[in-house]
């Protein structure tokens, strides 16, 4: 197979993989009312059980990131999948609360490491020249998972119940482990290191945890990620419950903000590349200026319409913003550091996926039901976001920038 054919195959794998970790993710939000009737769980619980995931997801980021560096993204990649895949199996058996939360905090670390493997492997295939196009493109994944999610996982429950859906996404997680190890040979790195980079790779560990600018952007990414986990966890119950919808038309209108996330991650490489060259801070801060400001027209909502079209447009910007960051974050680190520097940039973003869906759980119970007060929650969290990326210093991320390029270009 020819070098540039087979990084498009080693993309495609990727980028599917990625599809079913979110398959698998969004089972949980999508069969949590199913489960909550079952185990008997309160508003608080269910956020707990959606969030639970999260603790463990976030803080294995880093050590996930350093063994995608150590070990090599493969390797880190087929353990991840198997181990995400089973527990999501496992899922199906839980038999109380507390087993299920134990059951989703594994699930966490299986999935864990995934995330930075996968983007260290993408950067790896197709150079720093097109970084940022692949890393928005991969990101893109999240949402067409995420959008294709309810229409394989709604059927399901309908016909088998909601155990029976984490048995057989769980069974297609590891089926593509197959797939992808007789594709892709999981090889491990073996460079040998001598005293002066490993010196370097300690200096850069350093310049990691003490950049302010790698701070705002973890900060840029746990406020935009707010708005991201707390949707993605809540609406489906929300529209449910508030909005008395039927499972069979949740399979129809979940997607539509996925959808339109997907379009809006897929192009946001090209529109940072296309229209704001060396001033990539300004897509982020308008993106998620307009992210909070549709948060809020959907917080103002009187009727469904109104509310699903907020959304997806919601979606769209939010989108934008993360994937933007994403990519404008993936120019100003090295190769050699890069699954621990977007271990690091992925905690923030994580960390919101436990806050957001157990705050929000607490917050519909305090307002008896009413979900208001949890949507002007993720208002105030992703202005932080607009507020921080106002901060971002354009030069410095510049040179940044053009150091590191023609320091990947003498490596290559």
């Amino acid at each position: 197979m020819k070098k540039n054919s087979h990084k498009y195959v080693v993309f495609a794998l990727l980028y599917i993989a990625f599809c079913i970790l979110f398959i698998d993710r969004a089972a949980i939000s999508i069969s949590i009312a199913s489960m909550g009737k079952e185990f008997g769980l309160t508003s608080a619980q269910s956020g707990l059980v959606l969030s639970i995931f999260y603790i463990s997801y976030a803080f294995i980021q880093v050590p996930g990131g350093w063994l995608s560096d150590k070990l090599g993204s493969k390797v880190v990649i087929i353990i991840a999948i198997l181990m995400w895949s089973a527990f999501t199996m496992l899922t199906g058996f839980s038999w109380s609360i507390t087993s299920l939360l134990v059951i989703r905090f594994m699930f966490g670390i299986g999935e864990g490491p995934y995330a930075a493997a996968c983007l260290s492997e993408t950067s790896e295939i197709f150079g720093y020249k097109n970084r940022s196009k692949a890393t928005s493109s991969m990101l893109s994944s999240n949402y067409v998972g995420s959008a294709i999610a309810p229409m394989i996982v709604a059927p399901i429950m309908i016909a088998f119940g909601w155990r029976m859906t984490f048995h057989v996404v769980g069974i297609i997680g590891i089926a593509f482990v197959i797939i992808y190890y007789f594709t892709v040979r999981p090889i491990r790195k073996n460079k040998s290191i001598d005293e002066d980079k490993k010196e370097v790779k300690k200096g850069n560990w350093s310049q990691i945890l003490t950049s302010g600018m790698v701070w705002k952007f973890v900060i840029i990414a746990f406020g935009i990620s707010m708005v991201n986990k707390g949707l993605d966890s809540w609406m489906p119950t929300y529209l449910l419950k508030a909005r008395h919808i039927n499972l069979k038309s949740i399979s129809y209108l979940v997607p539509l903000p996925f959808i339109a996330a997907g379009i809006g991650a897929f192009s946001s490489g090209w529109i940072m590349d296309r229209f704001f060259k060396n001033k990539e801070k300004f897509i982020i801060v308008i993106s998620s200026l307009l992210t909070t400001i549709f948060v809020f027209e959907m917080y103002n909502s009187k009727t469904l319409t109104s509310v699903i079209i907020f959304e997806v447009i919601t979606y769209f910007f939010k989108s934008i913003t993360f994937t933007s960051t994403y990519s404008l974050f993936s120019k100003i680190i090295t190769q050699d550091n890069y699954g621990s520097s977007m271990g690091v940039l992925n905690f923030g973003g994580q960390l919101a996926g436990f806050v957001a869906p157990l705050a929000m759980g607490f917050l519909v119970d305090i307002f008896n039901g009413s979900y208001n007060a949890a949507f002007l929650f993720l208002v105030f969290s992703v202005a932080i976001a607009f507020i921080v990326s106002l901060t971002l210093n354009s030069k410095e991320i510049n040179k940044r920038s053009e150091s590191i390029q023609k320091l990947e270009t003498a490596s290559a």
